[in-house]
């Protein structure tokens, strides 16, 4: 490889002696390429006169760039043009990538503070350098083998990178053809025109898993109030989504196997009534990972939990305990409570009532360390439950709910209601850190951590669990005034999460 500084943009391109060593076989894709940087480089000054009718479409990729990607990340773009998508999302280091040196001069002179880089991306060298998040926004279309490309971006990530791709849908390849022939729209190549499970299998070759799909842009022209309603409501409805521009994929690097030390783990349990439960949490919650801390958040108690939690510490000295008094209301605030005062690596919930089993947490434990999920959460909607576990009227509202917050959220969750969640200390923290984009609007705690998860692209997966009767007091929930919260909360989570 050689590298080189032309116009401010570093280039790193295939040294001449070896492009002559090329077989057939790289001769076509070489040819493929520079036919494609050729093209680019035209389209780059034809857009110093020309407009055409995208800049709408583009901005409407910018606002829902800028939903999935928080500010100050580290961010690569590939395929980044003149380098506008990158700079919206105001990324802590920034780095664009393309083959078109005309559009990269054009980049750097727009965004001085963002580096850009002409390389091929089947090939990209950024030896050391790993992104929170990669970008691909229209660009598996045009290229050559998006399957080498997506293995050489693989290199540049973390466990916890994302890669975040959206690609033409289809059934817009006669429109935007004829939008071309007409001049409202950038000139293009013959494109690889991808469905979505076309992508998904090419990212399970390259060791990625998608964690979300959407359908988006329905209007890509600048016509208020219309495209407003298109873009925003229309599209993610049936049959509307079916029509949609372009496709949308948030995927995450596949974990292998690697040694690592075993987490420390924090059981939060927040407890009101529930004094005949605290000899059976003792008893019965075992010991995990590299250690296990119990916490207790007693919340205003009419019987004497505090003082039976208070005892049974005292009788248990082997045990990592904490006693917290609640000053707030609802298991939400307890749950904040228990999660701010916690020192484990694995933060865990555990409801006092114990109708999810405490034998079940290493199973929980499993599921974060080895990678399978960022945040394990509890359903109690798969197996048969005992006959008093839960009423008629609750069991038919969970299940209603389930189904409106797996598509709000576009994860498949079951079961949002169950009080046994478990995620990574500093998942949480992250969570926490972005709580100012839904606010203060959870008196459950499940919602605040469901959504907070969701909104950071976390992988949540449903852990089923034997839900079983109550042996000690009453249910807190409130069948119908807790009932129209999760009705707003629905409302809710369509306003922040889906329609943006």
């Amino acid at each position: 490889m050689q590298r080189a500084e032309v116009k401010g943009v570093e280039t790193v391109l295939p040294a001449p002696a070896s492009l002559e060593a090329t077989g057939p076989a790289d001769a076509a894709r070489l040819r493929y390429q520079r036919e494609r940087a050729a093209h680019w480089d035209e389209v780059a000054r034809w857009q110093d006169t020309h407009k055409g009718w995208g800049g709408a479409y583009r901005r409407r990729l910018a606002e829902l760039y800028r939903f999935f990607v928080p500010r100050g990340a580290r961010v690569l773009e590939i395929g980044c043009a003149e380098g506008d998508l990158l700079a919206a999302l105001e990324p802590s280091a920034g780095v664009g990538v393309d083959f078109s040196g005309e559009m990269l001069a054009r980049a750097k002179a727009k965004h001085p503070n963002l580096r850009f880089v002409q390389a091929d991306a089947h090939a990209l060298a950024l030896a050391g350098e790993q992104f929170d998040f990669i970008i691909l926004s229209d660009v598996v279309n045009d290229l050559w083998d998006v399957q080498q490309v997506l293995q050489t971006l693989a290199r540049l990530a973390t466990p916890t990178t994302r890669l975040v791709i959206n690609f033409y849908n289809r059934l817009w390849e006669l429109p935007l053809g004829l939008a071309r022939r007409l001049g409202l729209a950038r000139p293009n190549l013959a494109q690889n025109w991808l469905t979505v499970e076309d992508m998904k299998g090419l990212l399970a070759l390259a060791d990625f898993e998608v964690i979300r799909h959407r359908a988006e842009v329905l209007l890509p022209l600048p016509l208020p109030p219309l495209s407003t309603l298109a873009n925003r409501y229309l599209v993610k409805l049936w049959p509307f989504n079916l029509l949609a521009l372009t496709h949308l994929l948030v995927a995450r690097p596949l974990r292998t196997s690697s040694v690592r030390p075993r987490p420390r783990v924090s059981v939060v349990i927040p407890a009101r009534n529930e004094a005949g439960n605290i000899a059976h949490i003792f008893a019965r919650t075992p010991e995990l990972g590299a250690g296990t801390e119990l916490v207790f958040v007693e919340g205003g108690s009419q019987d004497d939990t505090y003082e039976t939690i208070r005892r049974a510490i005292t009788a248990h000295p082997a045990r990592r305990c904490q006693l917290l008094k609640q000053t707030g209301k609802g298991k939400g605030d307890a749950v904040r409570l228990g999660f701010t005062h916690a020192t484990g690596d694995v933060l865990m919930i555990l409801d006092s009532d114990l109708t999810v089993p405490p034998e079940d947490l290493p199973r929980f434990l499993d599921v974060l360390t080895t990678g399978k999920a960022d945040f394990a959460n509890g359903s109690r909607l798969v197996y048969p439950m005992e006959r008093e576990a839960m009423r008629f009227l609750n069991l038919l509202g969970n299940k209603f709910f389930s189904l409106a917050f797996a598509w709000l959220l576009g994860q498949p969750i079951k079961d949002t209601l169950c009080g046994t969640k478990v995620l990574w200390r500093s998942d949480y923290e992250a969570i926490a850190a972005n709580r100012v984009y839904f606010g203060d609007f959870d008196p459950f705690g499940d919602f605040d951590l469901l959504f907070g998860a969701a909104k950071l692209n976390m992988k949540i997966l449903d852990l089923p669990v034997r839900y079983r009767d109550r042996t000690y007091g009453t249910t807190n929930i409130q069948r119908w005034r807790h009932g129209w919260l999760l009705l707003r909360m629905v409302f809710f989570a369509a306003r922040r999460i889906k329609f943006i």
